[in-house]
């Protein structure tokens, strides 16, 4: 069958095209990357955060004109934070829809595993957000990643070692330890529990849980022998809130050290804010930029969610450099943009902030074959030999129901720290 279009809608539509090409504005062709994000499960928080954070990132650089001329589009899908599940959800995004690139997962447990099975193999790039295992670092060092992975957040490796001085500081010379039992929880514990030894801490006991059960009384039980000064909780939002509710009710010390991921509204209100006023915890940092400033003006309007939820920083940022590189790369190959994510940081390029008006520059700089440097959200950035960042760290309280930084350690702090420390 054949439509006709009267002349006055062809008249109003070409007056449209023209706008929006003078506009600056994607073009017609599509560009889609994959996103693998924890939307449920005890990782759902941050998946959801994260998954904002790459659509408005996504909208910042269409509103620019585009990568490559193509609208930028984010396939995004439930890791449900199951390691199986992101596996089959990477698998139909790379094989079946043929992305170029996958954003995800959020936590080690889930990256790790599209990474051996998905990604490495096919050669994909990927950026994780918010994964901090140390065997990410140690699967590029050994040349298992294809050099086709990246991260915007520091390794466990280095969290560790900051959250054993803070401890240290706050007087907690003796903390039982309660952790996530799986690749983030065991190498977040082994490297603190190694720099806080050192330190001069006592380690009463180290109790691992398995996620999503009902109730953790058991766990706690055994964490509360040996009279330890607080708990060192290495959890999620939804399982922390359980433990931590747990720890208060059989009596423990209302002391907590808490990691990155419990840094969030929503464990706050489950466990009582009444409970944890003597609540401190450990984040991957930010150098403030104008780019910090513009995601902090920007993100609530945009999603409804505060522009500190956790892993949302972190997610911008590595939805920025994906799409600067597929604008880098010219085409939505994967071999050009993996080399392209790693021009889109290049020391010597001219600095690019976040939004618009940011990439609006750097499209016209790609364009004109000139180098770029993102200098993101959560600061300049700059991946390693196997895709890693350094520094800095946010320490931070929970006072009055709502976390307050306390104080930043700076990326040069933390080599020197390790140095002395031997880790």
């Amino acid at each position: 069958m054949t439509t006709r279009i009267k002349a006055p809608l062809i008249a109003a539509l070409a007056i449209a095209l023209a706008t929006a090409l003078a506009a600056g504005t994607a073009g017609a062709c599509t560009t889609t990357i994959g996103v693998v994000m924890s939307l449920t499960g005890p990782a759902g928080a941050y998946g959801q955060a994260g998954a904002k954070a790459v659509q408005m990132a996504f909208r910042d650089i269409n509103k620019a004109g585009g990568a490559a001329g193509c609208t930028l589009a984010a396939d995004i899908r439930d890791a449900q934070t199951s390691g199986s599940v992101a596996v089959d959800q990477a698998k139909q995004l790379v094989d079946v829809e043929h992305v170029p690139g996958i954003i995800g997962g959020i936590i080690s447990s889930v990256t790790l595993p599209i990474l051996t099975a998905v990604t490495a193999p096919a050669k994909v790039p990927q950026i994780s957000p918010a994964s901090s295992s140390p065997t990410l670092t140690t699967l590029g060092e050994e040349g298992k990643t294809n050099g086709i992975f990246f991260r915007t957040i520091t390794s466990d490796a280095l969290q560790g070692v900051v959250a054993a001085q803070y401890a240290m500081s706050l007087g907690y010379k003796k903390l039982a330890i309660i952790h996530v039992n799986n690749d983030f929880g065991a190498n977040m514990v082994r490297e603190f529990s190694a720099a806080y030894r050192k330190l001069g801490g006592t380690i009463t006991s180290d109790t691992p849980y398995n996620e999503k059960q009902s109730s953790y009384a058991a766990e706690v039980t055994a964490a509360m022998a040996g009279k330890p000064d607080a708990l060192y909780l290495v959890s999620y939002p939804v399982d922390g809130a359980t433990i931590a509710r747990a720890w208060i009710s059989q009596g423990g010390p209302q002391k907590f050290l808490l990691n990155d991921g419990m840094d969030s509204a929503g464990f706050i209100k489950a466990v009582g804010a009444k409970y944890l006023d003597h609540a401190f915890g450990t984040s991957s940092g930010t150098e403030p930029t104008a780019s910090t400033a513009y995601f902090n003006r920007n993100f609530k309007a945009f999603s409804k969610l505060d522009p500190g939820s956790p892993g949302a920083v972190q997610s911008y940022d590595a939805a920025a450099i994906m799409g600067l590189a597929v604008a880098i790369a010219g085409k939505p190959d994967p071999a050009a943009i993996t080399a392209g994510i790693r021009a889109a940081v290049d020391p010597k390029g001219t600095p690019i902030t976040a939004g618009p008006a940011g990439f609006r520059k750097a499209l016209a700089l790609i364009k004109a074959h000139k180098p770029i440097r993102y200098v993101g959200v959560i600061g300049p950035i700059s991946f390693d030999k196997v895709g890693d960042i350094t520094g800095p760290f946010r320490k931070w309280k929970i006072a009055g129901g709502k976390v307050v930084t306390t104080g930043q350690v700076s990326t040069a702090a933390v080599t020197k720290l390790v140095a002395r420390l031997g880790n």
